[in-house]
């Protein structure tokens, strides 16, 4: 039986571990966090105590960890730490589907490819529902062979896997996504306040605009008016869900791929700035739709 190591159990990391788990796969864990491991040892996962721990004996590795520096901490190694690049074995499959900056990915990638192994950066999207339900969309990048191989692993968490290119072409896929992702949602959020300050409801409004041209996925998905969808954040305190800091992150990603590229993005430089204003003011741990409370509280 395959044996996967699994890295980083936040929002996202631990529903994708579960589903490894329910697909009968020996999964061994590790977090810093104590508490977040512990939901899976009860579920049948190994609970380790070292990256070294975790990755004895593993076929493959996912990591989904915050930021491009826990990355590269984690694979290259620090300190007392070896780091995975080496301390596993030879045939070791190495797929990272944390966010992150595509350079990041390349030098990691390129680290592994000098020890001979396989590596993949894999971001999703999808969100903590769609871990949860094992239907993410998986952005991958890497050779064909690292690809091919990544692509047995991830589809017992996703439902969608594409092969963006080379290493760093999965991050900079998902750069681009959620450089979308924050504009529409501003956007949609934007409209809602727009038609209830003038005396619309916002249920009759959604449905409005989702048979029409301002059809979009946070609309058939993931309305951000509280009380719309009964399932979606903004209707249970915007929790849980896909932090307004990772947002912000992910656009200020975008921001420094179009510096480099020279590329023109004046609407993510006003979603990333919105979600800057609003992350200051105490809701860096919310969902990011939360920003429809943003043009609420500005309507006075």
């Amino acid at each position: 039986m395959e044996t996967i190591a699994f890295i980083g159990l936040g929002n996202m990391g631990a529903p994708m571990a579960s589903n490894l788990l329910a697909a009968g796969l020996n999964v061994q864990v590790f977090d810093l966090l104590d508490s977040l491991t512990k939901p899976l040892g009860q579920a049948g996962a190994k609970v380790c105590h070292s990256i070294e721990d975790v990755v004895a004996g593993a076929d493959s590795v996912v990591t989904m960890l915050p930021a491009g520096e826990h990355v590269k901490r984690v694979y290259l190694g620090e300190g007392d730490s070896k780091g995975v690049i080496h301390s596993v074995g030879k045939s070791t499959l190495l797929i990272d589907s944390s966010t992150i900056d595509p350079e990041s990915a390349r030098l990691v990638a390129d680290e592994a490819a000098q020890r001979g192994l396989d590596f993949a950066d894999a971001p999703v999207s999808g969100g903590v529902a769609g871990a949860a339900a094992g239907t993410l969309t998986f952005i991958v990048g890497g050779s064909e062979r690292a690809f091919k191989r990544a692509e047995q692993v991830l589809g017992h968490m996703g439902k969608n896997i594409f092969h963006a290119g080379d290493s760093g072409c999965g991050q900079m896929g998902k750069i681009c996504n959620n450089l979308m992702l924050g504009i529409l949602m501003s956007g949609t959020c934007e409209a809602l306040n727009l038609g209830i300050a003038n005396g619309l409801d916002p249920n009759v409004l959604s449905n409005i605009m989702l048979q029409s041209s301002g059809r979009n996925w946070a609309l058939e998905l993931y309305n951000p008016c509280p009380g719309v969808m009964p399932n979606a954040p903004a209707s249970n305190q915007y929790q849980p869900g896909f932090m307004t800091k990772l947002m912000l992150k992910d656009l200020g990603l975008g921001l420094e791929a179009a510096a480099q590229s020279q590329s023109p993005v004046p609407m993510g430089a006003l979603a990333r700035n919105l979600y800057a204003f609003h992350s200051m003011h105490g809701n860096q741990e919310v969902d990011f739709s939360s920003l429809f409370e943003f043009y609420r509280a500005q309507q006075g």
